[in-house]
């Protein structure tokens, strides 16, 4: 009887101490907070206790709300966006505007959403002047909204850069609010173009509708396996309009060093010397007035002696918030393959890198 009773109390005792630990892990499972996943593969919650080494998971995450996206232009295979194929990536934004009286700050986040890299990656390219120019670093996307309101990303801006899946077609924002102050920025309602290495964020239309795939229109000879590759002056051209021609850097300009690692897509390594070189944006401040329309929607080409040219858009040149400037080089002891050539530090590749450059053109 007495070895019942034990038995009994034995058992009692384990059901006890089962529930009990059932129940800490349960309050230990509420009292940490879910990791946020910006992939979507779990549900995100947000680390109000601050739990975590994270500084972008600590605010409440908020849906936008997405319109259908079309891609046309010169490309095979025109037609709507299916998101659910492609992965979630992840940026951070330090949104600022365009004001009369300065920069207006609009706010922090962190935006989750689809990249141009991921959405143009299947799209089978079909250059209208693929005859005469077949590289594809004359390409440069156009995103237009229900307003009319128009947004450039130059190709190199999506596939050549340091870091890729920097620009997104956002769908959830999160505020990065600051500790202090906890003041809470205006959150935005609809899906948005978010450009994360823009420092004046003017390209970050709402709700893009249209992705259009353009090789830029320019008309120039191009003469494949020139020698020598040479032009000893560089004009630079601004809306069909020539206003300056030198032959060396401007001296007003500071001279920067640049080290790196210079690779190319076809050839891989070219050299691991330093380019030293003036900063274009700095060119430009003078040259070009800083406009929504600029930032939004302008273009450079540069253009080589034999043709081979890239089109950079204004802000990648002029409106960086990374640092990773765009250089111009002049060498004028090179008889080949000289004597001035661009040098895009935010470029993984050295394609960009046009030499034997003639003329720089800038559109609106």
């Amino acid at each position: 009887m007495k070895n019942k009773i034990l038995s009994v109390l034995l058992v009692a005792l384990a059901i006890i101490t089962l529930n009990s630990c059932e129940k800490k892990e349960q309050k230990q499972a509420e009292a940490a907070p879910e990791k946020v996943c910006y992939d979507g593969s779990r549900p995100i919650q947000a680390d109000t206790a601050d739990l975590t080494n994270d500084f972008y998971d600590n605010a409440e995450t908020v849906e936008l709300e997405m319109t259908e996206i079309s891609v046309e232009g010169e490309i095979e295979n025109p037609g709507k966006v299916d998101f659910s194929k492609l992965p979630m990536r992840s940026v951070i934004v330090k949104e600022t505007l365009l004001d009369g009286n300065g920069d207006k700050f609009v706010g922090a986040y962190r935006y989750d959403g689809y990249s141009l890299y991921d959405i143009l990656n299947n799209c089978r390219l079909a250059k209208k002047n693929a005859d005469s120019f077949r590289p594809i670093i004359d390409l440069y996307v156009e995103l237009e909204n229900s307003l009319g309101e128009k947004s450039v990303i130059s190709w190199g801006e999506i596939y050549y850069p340091n870091h890729l899946h920097e620009i997104l077609i956002a769908k959830r924002v999160m505020r990065i609010v600051p500790s202090k102050t906890n003041e809470l920025w205006d959150l935005p309602e609809k899906s948005k173009l978010v450009v994360s290495t823009d420092l004046i964020t003017e390209r970050n239309i709402s709700q893009p509708v249209k992705i259009s795939v353009k090789s830029h229109p320019i008309e120039l000879e191009t003469i494949k396996g020139k020698k020598p590759l040479f032009s000893p002056t560089l004009d630079i051209v601004i809306n069909d309009e020539k206003v300056e021609t030198f032959s060396e850097n401007p001296k007003n300009l500071t001279n920067t060093v640049l080290h790196t690692i210079f690779y190319g897509r076809g050839r891989g390594i070219h050299s691991t010397l330093p380019f030293d070189g003036v900063k274009l944006k700095d060119y430009f401040a003078e040259k070009i007035k800083r406009t929504q329309k600029s930032l939004r929607e302008g273009l450079f080409v540069f253009a080589a002696d034999d043709g081979y040219r890239a089109v950079y858009t204004y802000s990648e040149v002029c409106n960086r918030n990374d640092q990773e400037d765009v250089l111009l080089v002049c060498r004028p002891e090179l008889t080949d393959n000289g004597i001035f050539r661009v040098f895009p530090a935010c470029d993984f590749f050295s394609d960009r890198a046009v030499k034997g450059m003639k003329t720089i053109y800038y559109f609106e």
